[in-house]
């Protein structure tokens, strides 16, 4: 994906992609996590000029994180967007999550050979026919990686799995690992994603009742009940005189690392 990267060992963009890329043959799908519990509304752009199919996409992943209340400029999109080019829009995915808040952007084209080149200027592997479509002159990853860190947010740059690029921004504040002799830490790590979730409600108010719980993550009351159970027996929460839970000492060590 990243413009500069896209070369693999011992080739060129030439040897393992072809040179055509007025068209885009494959169609994108963008994933919109609107809840963490339930699977994604998946929305699919479909084959277009390349330039259409650009600008498509890249309103298409602006669109709805600002729906969910993402605040990632769309320039940022559009930057990451175009570098698709480089693995020739090849099982294209983006995905919407954190309230918009996180978007990862991923392909499996033939994926990054140097990621700390990848964010400096003017390093660029783009070809000739790419740049009908894209400035091509290294400037669009370290254009983001810019705007991120102004903004506090963080930018990683992984490969996919098996082959590929992704590419994650995110304006979510990054939470350090704790200790592993830290009990917090611990008592946290035991948790299932189920009673994490309702853990990280605590967060929100002091003291949740079961009927809380069901309406802030949308489980049943008998998976709440249950749940809160892992939660007791971790010694996070602790039921109150009324029944409903409040964090223990321990628990509010542990919600700051939610």
């Amino acid at each position: 994906m990243p413009e500069n990267n896209d070369i693999p060992a011992g080739g060129s963009p030439s040897s393992s992609i072809s040179a055509d890329y007025s068209h885009v043959l494959n169609p994108a799908r963008v994933a919109v996590y609107d809840d963490p519990l339930i699977a994604p509304r998946i929305i699919t752009i479909q084959p277009a000029p390349t330039t259409e199919f650009i600008q498509n996409l890249a309103v298409c992943i602006d669109e709805q994180a600002r729906r969910l209340g993402g605040s990632i400029s769309y320039t940022v999109i559009l930057e990451v967007t175009e570098n698709f080019i480089h693995a020739q829009f090849r099982e294209v995915v983006v995905s919407i999550l954190d309230g918009g808040n996180t978007i990862r952007f991923t392909d499996q084209g033939p994926g990054i050979a140097d990621i700390e080149k990848a964010v400096k200027p003017g390093f660029t592997s783009a070809i000739e026919p790419m740049k009908h479509y894209i400035r091509g002159v290294g400037s669009g990853l370290p254009i983001v990686h810019d705007w991120v860190g102004m903004k506090n947010g963080h930018i990683t740059i992984d490969s996919n799995i098996g082959n590929g690029a992704a590419v994650t921004i995110s304006m979510i504040e990054e939470v350090p690992e704790p200790a592993d002799d830290d009990e917090a830490a611990l008592a946290l790590r035991s948790l299932g994603d189920k009673a994490r979730v309702i853990f990280s409600q605590f967060s929100k108010a002091d003291t949740l009742g079961v009927t809380d719980l069901g309406k802030l993550t949308g489980m049943s009351p008998s998976t709440v009940n249950y749940q809160l159970g892992k939660l007791e027996d971790a010694g996070l929460v602790a039921a109150n005189p009324d029944k409903k839970r409040v964090l223990t000492p321990l628990g509010k060590n542990a919600i700051r690392f939610v």
